[in-house]
């Protein structure tokens, strides 16, 4: 079992510094009052050519939307990894707790890799107050999503957020 994984998404620099520490070029990044949003490419991967995301800090939350290349498509809208984020000026970090959820408008939104959650407070990597907090966030966005038909952007608009993707 990983630790939790951190990212660092630095503004300024234009860059993203993935789990493993590789530092990545992102195409665009955008403040809003509400969150950071972030769209970059990835280079020579089997099945995805890029991502967009938002990290929402009030939320708990970082949605994505995976850009799938053709044969790798996935019947999903978006992608929630629930994380704490920080931001110190315009340098933004999230910390993942592990527990995801995958949503579908209309259908159903499901919480994943709650094994990887499970196994993680059971060695200690994730303290008891992150393991809460990351609980309390899931059942929080999945409540949330439920109410709202699996539509995110249903939900997020009841909250006062408007998400704007390049793709939709």
């Amino acid at each position: 079992m990983h630790p939790p994984k951190v990212e660092t998404f630095d503004v300024p620099a234009g860059t993203n510094t993935d789990p493993k520490g590789f530092v990545r070029p992102v195409e665009q990044y955008r403040t809003e009052a509400f969150g950071l949003y972030l769209a970059r490419p990835f280079e020579n991967h089997p099945r995805v050519t890029g991502i967009e995301s938002w990290l929402l800090p009030d939320l708990g939350i970082r949605v994505t939307d995976w850009w799938w290349r053709e044969g790798h498509e996935r019947d999903q809208d978006f992608y929630i990894d629930i994380v704490d984020i920080e931001r110190t000026g315009d340098i933004w970090r999230t910390e993942d707790h592990y527990l995801d959820i995958v949503t579908c408008a209309g259908g159903a939104s499901t919480v994943v890799d709650l094994d990887e959650y499970v196994e993680a407070v059971t060695e200690g990597l994730l303290p008891p107050e992150a393991a809460e907090r990351a609980l309390a966030t899931s059942y929080r966005t999945l409540a949330g999503l439920a109410a709202h038909g699996h539509d995110l952007d249903a939900w997020l608009a009841e909250l006062g957020v408007q998400l704007t993707w390049r793709r939709r």
